[in-house]
């Protein structure tokens, strides 16, 4: 059976239709209701008109949040609109289906363990860098969710090892302080820069001033390399994956992977860091395409 995809962010939504065998063969895109009812709706009309030309598929979803394993509620989700709703029960109903759903960086990581950036590897974390900061895990092919159903949540654990002037540590809207997401997240590089030194450039205007030898950026980019690599070598120290898989907006800043990478052996506490810091190989696709392989082969006789 063809399976459908859909990454539901928090301005678009975008639907790819499957083949069995992973081609691809139609896609449709439209812009996020954000209401929650509406949200079930563009959901269905976007399965709906996938299925009319092509047939019965399977659906998975990537959202953000995630779904409570207590309350089966949305929790956690900046799309505001979704938290406190069964989403997923909502959307089964409103389809007539079992639907399949995950945390969007989870989907990302499913992906690219699959066929991107991770693939043949054993264990894979997969890291989304934007306007937040997540994670996923993949296991010899399977995706860890965990008892809480928060595995690969790094982004909300605090920077590590703080040194002077990172104290004061900023607040972040989960209500805690300190956390990685206020660090490198595209608008935490840009926070810290402005307090640095001023200004408000965005984190995609510093990278590319770093580049062309500004010096106050590129001290807010190296700092932010630096930073990320504390960050992963809590990651390394804890589940030491074989590959790091960076996404989102920030991952494609130039010289990102090699900056983690080089920073690393100061913190992983190893005489050797073997774990591989990697671009994605599908970007921003990876999303839908993770969220589509949520139904794995042999998925149509469990359902």
């Amino acid at each position: 059976m063809n399976r459908i995809g859909i990454d539901l962010g928090g301005t678009k939504i975008e639907a790819r239709l499957y083949s069995p065998t992973g081609i691809e063969l139609a896609r449709e895109r439209r812009a996020t209701p954000r209401a929650y009812d509406a949200t079930i709706t563009a959901l269905c009309a976007l399965v709906d008109h996938l299925e009319d030309e092509h047939g019965a598929a399977r659906v998975g979803v990537a959202h953000p949040g995630s779904i409570s394993p207590l309350s089966g509620l949305m929790r956690n989700a900046n799309s505001v609109w979704l938290n406190g709703r069964p989403f997923r029960d909502d959307l089964s109903a409103a389809l007539d289906r079992q639907v399949r759903c995950a945390n969007d960086a989870n989907c990302f990581a499913l992906s690219e363990a699959r066929d991107g950036a991770g693939t043949g590897e054993a264990v894979v974390f997969g890291v989304i860098l934007g306007t937040g900061v997540g994670g996923g895990i993949v296991v010899r092919g399977q995706l860890l969710d965990g008892a809480q159903a928060i595995a690969g949540e790094w982004g909300h654990t605090p920077l590590p090892w703080p040194r002077a002037g990172e104290h004061d540590i900023p607040a972040c809207w989960c209500g805690k302080t300190g956390c990685l997401e206020t660090w490198l997240s595209g608008p935490g590089l840009a926070a810290d820069h402005a307090r640095q030194y001023g200004g408000e450039l965005s984190a995609e205007a510093l990278f590319a001033a770093a580049s062309q030898g500004n010096q106050a950026a590129e001290a807010s980019v190296q700092s932010h390399g630096e930073r990320l690599a504390r960050g992963l070598a809590i990651v390394i120290n804890i589940l030491d994956p074989d590959v790091v898989v960076l996404g989102g907006g920030v991952s494609n800043a130039s010289g990102l992977c090699e900056r983690v990478t080089n920073a690393l052996p100061n913190w992983v506490f190893s005489d050797v860091c073997r774990t591989r810091i990697v671009r994605h190989e599908h970007g921003d696709a990876s999303g839908v395409r993770g969220a589509a392989w949520l139904w794995p082969a042999g998925a149509e006789e469990e359902a």
